[in-house]
């Protein structure tokens, strides 16, 4: 049996993985959370925990999902300490881990980037010693999640909206990326590219661009735009102006992809991950709202934090070279989120 390890496994991106493993494959699953953002796996697994064995809690009778709440750089220390950390501690007979999907990292929305950047700069902490084992443990693959937000500023002005290349990242021509968010994941990608290169590990990078789906948390702005528009707020407010744009990808599209790139990418290059359309986030609010059924004057807060102008991606490399493309559309994929939003409120009462 394949064993798969998962950092950050219980923040948004990385439970859908987790979920996803477990249901398309026979493998175990291994994930990490120190639950500083993450909710505990009793809150979105439909597994019932079966035991637990000093500290690591086992889902399922088969005991293929195995979590452990503990900071991963702890754990990346007991590893350098001793590469046999999981046989010695776990009993977990792993000799090489299969996939490793590192998902661990200080993020937040707008106001943690700008509001505590230096809280965000340990991510540079997390990644350096995350490839240092790797390039000591060689798991049979890696994929390193970048960020849109390691792009160049530059290009996301009011005055230069571009669609975003791969290729507007050139490590031989550095622009600035977007604050320390931006250059932690701009080095990780250095990272991975050197591990890749000088110790054969096979690694793919990605770069989704704004990522959101039914079980996000009111921290992100799509399910925090969709509960105001479900409690019909007016006026309804925005953020600065609010025609800043993003490129809004649906997290099952961005997993696809995911699948498609592993299989495909080996040498820690990066591809963009979005739908190439920009969406304002005036535009979000009343596709919402048109569900809601109603039309609110909208108020802008120009006090409040709103990064760049513009931000999307071109994703014609991704199509020629992998052959995929998007498949949930900007209104299927809100209307997902605002059901589950309307469904989640009735839960705690609150419609």
């Amino acid at each position: 049996m394949k064993t798969h390890l998962i950092s950050g496994g219980c923040g948004f991106v990385g439970r859908n993985m987790v979920k996803r493993l477990f249901k398309k494959t026979n493998d175990r699953i291994v994930f990490i959370d120190d639950l500083s953002v993450g909710t505990h796996p009793d809150s979105w697994l439909d597994i019932p925990k079966y035991k637990e064995v000093d500290g690591l809690e086992i889902y399922g009778e088969d005991g293929r999902l195995m979590f452990l709440k503990a900071d991963f750089r702890a754990i990346l220390h007991e590893l350098e300490k001793d590469p046999e950390f999981f046989n010695v501690k776990y009993n977990l007979g792993v000799d090489r881990f299969a996939d490793v999907f590192h998902f661990a990292a200080i993020v937040g929305g707008r106001a943690k980037i700008d509001g505590d950047p230096i809280q965000v700069a340990l991510d540079l902490a997390i990644d350096s010693e995350f490839f240092y084992w790797v390039s000591r443990h060689k798991p049979e693959r890696v994929l390193y999640p970048s960020s849109s937000a390691a792009y160049p500023i530059s290009l996301q002005t009011e005055s230069n909206t571009l669609q975003l290349r791969e290729s507007d990242i050139d490590f031989d021509n550095m622009g600035q990326p977007d604050m320390t968010y931006g250059w932690t994941k701009l080095t990780g990608e250095f990272l991975a590219q050197i591990t890749a290169k000088h110790y054969g590990v096979h690694i793919t990078c990605i770069r989704p661009f704004s990522g959101y789906g039914e079980d996000q948390d009111y921290s992100y702005p799509t399910p925090a735009i969709a509960r105001r528009a479900v409690f019909k707020e007016a006026p309804f407010e925005v953020w600065g102006s609010g025609h800043q744009g993003r490129d809004f990808v649906h997290i099952d599209d961005v997993l696809d992809c995911v699948e498609v790139a592993m299989d495909k990418i080996h040498d820690g290059r990066a591809i963009n991950i979005g739908q190439g359309i920009l969406t304002s986030f005036r535009d979000l609010i009343g596709i919402f709202c048109e569900f809601a059924g109603y039309s609110p004057e909208i108020k802008p807060l120009l006090d409040k934090p709103v990064g760049v102008h513009s931000r999307y991606c071109d994703m014609t490399w991704v199509k020629e070279n992998l052959g995929w493309e998007p498949k949930i559309s900007i209104k299927e994929g809100m209307k997902r989120v605002y059901d589950a939003v309307m469904e989640r409120e009735k839960a705690a009462g609150n419609l």
